[in-house]
């Protein structure tokens, strides 16, 4: 079994914040993928099985072959983003996975907009909800990280900026670049392909 657990806040006025990428994120795949989301109140989180993934291909990857006897499971907690760490630990307790079988999809601060990276471990950047998932599970997971900043932060506060919503122009690059490049990057994960990567637009 492997874990794809998006950060964000549930509730349909966060659905475009920033914070809220990884949950756009997961939205569309689980979408493609023909899957549904269901409250767990026992994991903190919504989440969404899938028995068999469909492959994905595009102009610039191979088509990624998933093992179809591996249940995945999709999650977006409950809890809001700076208490994930809760929902990741209650998964991983009750499955008994350790850290190789997750990957966790978050928005970055530090990263440019349209710049994604994926990296193994590493400190939590100053993010809450990475703060909660290093004290609750250990910080030894794969990440994606999906660069929200420009220049706008240099107005306000980051807790601010975190919860506005993207404009026009970034959530039209969100759908037709980042989302299906973080997808390609996730079926990487679940066909144990996956390697540390920056890649911008």
């Amino acid at each position: 079994m492997k874990v794809i657990l998006a950060l964000g806040n549930p509730g349909d006025k966060y659905t475009y914040t920033r914070h809220n990428a990884g949950f756009l994120v997961i939205d569309q795949f689980a979408a493609e993928q023909n899957a549904h989301f269901s409250n767990k109140p026992k994991f903190f989180a919504d989440i969404a099985e899938l028995n068999n993934v469909k492959p994905v291909s595009t102009a610039n990857t191979k088509s990624r072959t998933v093992n179809p006897r591996e249940k995945v499971l999709l999650v977006k907690p409950t809890t809001y983003y700076n208490e994930v760490g809760i929902a990741a630990r209650a998964i991983l307790d009750f499955y008994k996975l350790t850290l190789d079988n997750v990957l966790v999809i978050h928005d970055d601060t530090a990263l440019d907009f349209g710049k994604i990276r994926v990296r193994k471990g590493g400190r939590d950047a100053g993010s809450n909800g990475l703060k909660s998932l290093h004290t609750h599970i250990g910080s030894d997971f794969w990440h994606i990280r999906i660069g929200t900043d420009n220049l706008l932060r240099r107005q306000v506060s980051t807790d601010r900026f975190v919860m506005m919503n993207f404009n026009s122009d970034e959530l039209t690059i969100l759908k037709n670049w980042a989302i299906p490049t973080v997808q390609t990057m996730i079926h990487d994960f679940l066909s144990d392909q996956i390697s540390a990567i920056s890649v911008k637009l």
